[in-house]
């Protein structure tokens, strides 16, 4: 479950390309758990505690209590709680509870009103 990409934030997917097929599911990580380190997963992954290290999904979602500190690489990214690092998706939505402090290369974005963000934006081509 856990490995180490090449250049986790090399070139973000577009929306609607998958990396490889798989049957894998959605974990989640709980608010009582705090990783430090990589996590990869060819699914889905909620996070509700607390990541400090790089995140490589299919789609993520930072839950309203969760935390991520690091890079996030994913086709999909949904932020409703704390976002800082570097980001590079295909499709990134800040829900109005979010906090981001982040350099982003998106090929879509949607921000709620309310969205508290700072950091950079970059269309990836």
């Amino acid at each position: 479950m856990f490995s180490k990409p090449a250049d986790p934030l090399s070139a973000p997917p577009r929306p609607g390309q998958t990396p490889a097929q798989s049957n894998a599911g959605k974990s989640v990580l709980a608010s009582d758990l705090k990783i430090v380190g990589e996590i990869t997963s060819s699914g889905t992954v909620e996070v509700m505690g607390e990541i400090d290290g790089t995140l490589t999904a299919r789609n993520v979602t930072i839950g309203g209590e969760g935390r991520v500190k690091g890079s996030v690489q994913s086709e999909t990214l949904e932020v409703k709680g704390a976002l800082d690092g570097r980001v590079a998706t295909g499709g990134f939505t800040l829900r109005a509870t979010a906090k981001v402090e982040a350099d982003i290369t998106y090929a879509t974005v949607v921000i709620e009103s309310g969205a508290q963000i700072e950091g950079s934006f970059k269309l990836a081509r």
